[in-house]
C-alpha cells in the first residue's frame, strides 16, 4: 500500500511543493466548494494502465485537489470490485466492462459509474513458442519478417488440429466483462475460431460451443501459467505480454491496437452512492486524474522514462524497467528481436482518451450481447439508456471546465460543448466491419460469430 501522506525521503521537495502548491490554489478550492471527504483508498491492478494514479500521486496532483489518497494493489478485478461496491475502497481503476457488467447484473449487481477513462489501447494476445512455431506457417511474410496484423486465420489450422486429437485448446483472459475477454473474442471469431457462448444465471464461463476454451487468469499470473503449460496463449495488459518475450517463453501475435485502433481500455470507477455523497470530492480527483493523463502524454511523450521508473516500483506495477519501457515508450517487441514503432500503444490524454463516451460503453454492451452475457434481444434504445447511466461525461466536463478556468487545461484540450458522446461510426477494426453505435442491433447482425436478433442460448444451443 502507498499513500500520499507518507513520504520517503527523497520526496521531501516535492511534497514541500506540492504543499505550496495547495496553498497556491487554496482559493481555487474554496470557489469550487469544500470537500466532503479527503481522506480516500483507491484500489488498482499491477498493470502499467494504472498510471494516471500514480502519477497523480506522486507528482502531487492528488495534495494540490486537498486530497490525501492511498493506493492499494488488488489480488483480481472481482476482489477489486466487491471493495468498491461494499465501500472498502472509495473508488479504482476498473475494466472498462466492469461498471456496466455490473449494470446488467452480470456476476454481480450495483450502481457504478465511471467519468473518467484511464487510457486507450495497451493489451496484446500472446501465444507459447510451440503455438507460435506452428502458426509461422501459416503467416504471410513481408520483408523476411511476419506480416502484421497477424490474424486468428493463422491460429484456426492449429485449433482444429487439437479438436481432431481430441485435446482442449485453452486460453487465458483476466475477467469475464473485460476488455480482454471482449478483445480475444473478437480476434479469434474474426479468423473463424469460435470462442463460446455464456448463458447466464445457469452458464456464466462462456464456453458452449467453443472451439477454444477460455478462462479467467491474474494478469500477472499469466506469463507463469503459460509456462507450465496450463494455457496455450492469453491477451492481457502490459508488461505481462512484454514479460513473455524477456523471459522466452512466448511471442505477441496481435496487439489491440491491431484489433480496434483506440479502443477504449481501463476507467476510474466509483459507486453511484459514493459519487451522490461526495460530489466535490469526486471531482478533484477527476481533475487530478485529467492532469496526470495530461502529464504521461505531454510533449511526444517526453515523460514516459520518469514514469516508467516510477511505475517499477514495487507498490505499483514491480516489473523490470526495461519491461515496462518496451511497450511505454512508443515501441512494440513481437517475436524476439521484432520491435516495431508503436507511439499509440499506450494512450492516456491524446485523442479524447479520457472522456468517457457513450459509443464506447455501448460497444462494451453489444459484445456481452454477442456472446451471451445479455440472453435476450434488447431495443437499440435499451443501450444508449443504459450508458447514459454508466458513463457520465457530464461530470468529467465539470472538472475539465474547472481545470481551464484554473489555467492548468486549455479548452482545447477536450471535446467541444457540442459533444454528443458518440463517435461518428467506426472502421479501424481487424475485420473491416463498420462499428456505428446508433444502430447496435444492425451492427450485431454484421457477424458470422455471435449472439443476433431475437437468438438467445438454451440448454447449450442457439436457438431463434
Amino acid at each position: 500500500m502507498i499513500t500520499n501522506k507518507t513520504f520517503a525521503p527523497k520526496k521531501l521537495l516535492l511534497a514541500m511543493s506540492a504543499a505550496l502548491s495547495a496553498l497556491t490554489f487554496s482559493t481555487n478550492l474554496l470557489a469550487a466548494g469544500s470537500l466532503e471527504k479527503e481522506d480516500l483508498k483507491f484500489g488498482f491492478i499491477k498493470l502499467t494502465d494504472m498510471a494516471p494514479l500514480a502519477v497523480a500521486a506522486e507528482k502531487g496532483f492528488f495534495e494540490q485537489e486537498g486530497l490525501f489518497v492511498q493506493l492499494e494493489a488488488q489480488a483480481n478485478w472481482k476482489v477489486l470490485l466487491d471493495r468498491v461496491i461494499n465501500g472498502e475502497l472509495d473508488g479504482a481503476h476498473m475494466l472498462a466492462g466492469q461498471p456496466l457488467g455490473a449494470a446488467i447484473g452480470f456476476g454481480t449487481k450495483s450502481d457504478v459509474i465511471t467519468a473518467f477513462s484511464m487510457d486507450l489501447n495497451g493489451n496484446a494476445v500472446t501465444v507459447s513458442n510451440d503455438i507460435w512455431n506452428q502458426m509461422k506457417a501459416h503467416i504471410p511474410m513481408e520483408g523476411g519478417k511476419p506480416k502484421h496484423p497477424i490474424k486468428a486465420d493463422s491460429l484456426k489450422p492449429v485449433v482444429e488440429k487439437f479438436k481432431s486429437e481430441g485435446k482442449a485448446f485453452n486460453m487465458g483472459m483476466v475477467f469475464p466483462v473485460s476488455t480482454h475477454n471482449y478483445e480475444l473474442r473478437y480476434w479469434l471469431a474474426a479468423g473463424g475460431i469460435k470462442p463460446g457462448f455464456y448463458a447466464p444465471p445457469q452458464e456464466t464461463v462462456g464456453q458452449i460451443s467453443a472451439d477454444a476454451l477460455l478462462s479467467v487468469t491474474p494478469p500477472p499470473q499469466m506469463p507463469a501459467t503459460l509456462e507450465a503449460g496450463t494455457i496455450y496463449g492469453y491477451c492481457v495488459g502490459e508488461p505481462w505480454n512484454q514479460q513473455a518475450v524477456f523471459k522466452g517463453i512466448g511471442v505477441p501475435v496481435v496487439t489491440d491496437y491491431e484489433i480496434w485502433k483506440d479502443n477504449p481500455e481501463k476507467v476510474f470507477g466509483v459507486t453511484q452512492a459514493w459519487a451522490d455523497k461526495y460530489p466535490n470530492t469526486h471531482k478533484a480527483v477527476l481533475k487530478a486524474l485529467i492532469r496526470a493523463a495530461m502529464w504521461l502524454d505531454a510533449e511526444n511523450n517526453k515523460n514516459r522514462m520518469e514514469a516508467v521508473e516510477m511505475l517499477a516500483q514495487p507498490q505499483y506495477v514491480g516489473a523490470d524497467a526495461e519491461v515496462l519501457a518496451n511497450s511505454m515508450t512508443g515501441t512494440f517487441e513481437y517475436e524476439k528481436g521484432d520491435k516495431r514503432p508503436m507511439p499509440d500503444f499506450n494512450t492516456f490524454f491524446r485523442n479524447n482518451a479520457t472522456y468517457p463516451y457513450y459509443s464506447d460503453a455501448i460497444w462494451y454492451l453489444t459484445q456481452m450481447r454477442r456472446w451471451g452475457q445479455i440472453n435476450e434481444f434488447k431495443p437499440d434504445n435499451w443501450y444508449m439508456e443504459t450508458a447514459k447511466k454508466v458513463y457520465r461525461p457530464d461530470l468529467y466536463m465539470a472538472a475539465a471546465k474547472e481545470l481551464i478556468a484554473e489555467g492548468k487545461a486549455k479548452a482545447g484540450d477536450f471535446p467541444a460543448d457540442s459533444e454528443t458522446g458518440i463517435k461518428p461510426p467506426q472502421k479501424e477494426f481487424i475485420d473491416g466491419i463498420v462499428y456505428d453505435a446508433t444502430k447496435p442491433n444492425d451492427y450485431l447482425a454484421k457477424f458470422a460469430i455471435g449472439l443476433k436478433g431475437k437468438q438467445k442460448v438454451v440448454d447449450g444451443k442457439v436457438v431463434e
